[in-house]
């Protein structure tokens, strides 16, 4: 074996072949063996690669999805239309909320002056601009939610009520893709 054909790269066409490979280039980058000495390439296989893992997202992050999926299940399990809504909204809400512990970071204040709080709606599209419709479709049914959360009567309509939680699903999921994390099971909503 010569010391050129122990470094040749493989034909693409070989199985597993998927493109650039840092083990091939760097056996490329590699100075021949010393004369009469053989090289030995071992087989190559697949790299193991690690599943992602809840502890990649901040632990915040993951607690408010758990209580977002649970709040998000109760809503479907809910009868009134009013406790849908109530309940699917606050799953947005905790989802936002997941949203900002993983993404937002303390903003630098200056001294003797205070900001105003803002809601969780306004802070979504700066951490996550890729939400910013999201975040403008919660924030209009936060009055609503208001609303039913006050017990008034018809805040919400059973179809009101099954479409946010339909959306919040999406949302959720969307947000659980967002931030490289595992699929939730959510619960589905039922029909009423």
């Amino acid at each position: 074996m010569t010391a050129e054909s122990a470094v040749e790269p493989p034909p693409d066409d070989e199985p597993g072949h998927t493109g650039y490979d840092r083990g091939r280039a760097a056996r490329l980058r590699r100075p021949p063996p010393p004369a009469g000495r053989e090289v030995w390439d071992a087989p190559r296989q697949p790299v193991p690669r690690a599943p992602v893992r809840w502890t990649t997202a901040p632990p915040g992050a993951l607690d408010l999805l758990t209580h977002a999926r649970r709040t998000l299940a109760e809503a479907a399990e809910a009868t009134a239309p009013n406790e849908r809504y109530a309940a699917a909204h606050l799953a947005a809400l905790r989802t936002t909320a997941a949203v900002l512990a993983a993404r937002a970071r303390p903003e630098e204040e200056k001294p003797g002056r205070r900001r105003p709080p803002r809601s969780a709606w306004h802070l979504l599209p700066q951490v996550a601009p890729e939400l910013t419709e999201w975040a403008g479709y919660f924030a209009s049914g936060a009055n609503k939610r208001a609303r039913a959360e006050a017990g008034l009567p018809n805040a919400a309509t059973a179809r009101e009520a099954d479409d946010l939680v339909r959306d919040v699903d999406v949302f959720m999921r969307l947000v659980v893709r967002l931030l490289g994390l595992p699929a939730l099971t959510v619960v589905p909503p039922q029909e009423h």
